[in-house]
């Protein structure tokens, strides 16, 4: 379970980083990347909650 959340630590501080330099001048492609990273960064934490109750599910049995 630490490597998922070493890996979610990671692509938040990519998240930050890469909103405080703004390399992409245009507005319109600096959005899209902005949706598409928020997007990749809610299904991690949707897969981490997965993984979470499957271990949860195991113990009950």
């Amino acid at each position: 379970m630490k490597k998922q959340l070493y890996i979610y630590v990671g692509l938040i501080i990519l998240f930050v980083a890469y909103n405080f330099y703004k390399p992409i001048k245009d507005d319109r492609m600096d959005t899209a990347i902005n949706i598409l990273f928020a997007s990749v960064l809610f299904l991690y934490i949707a897969y981490i909650a997965y993984l979470v109750l499957k271990r949860i599910g195991k113990k009950d049995k």
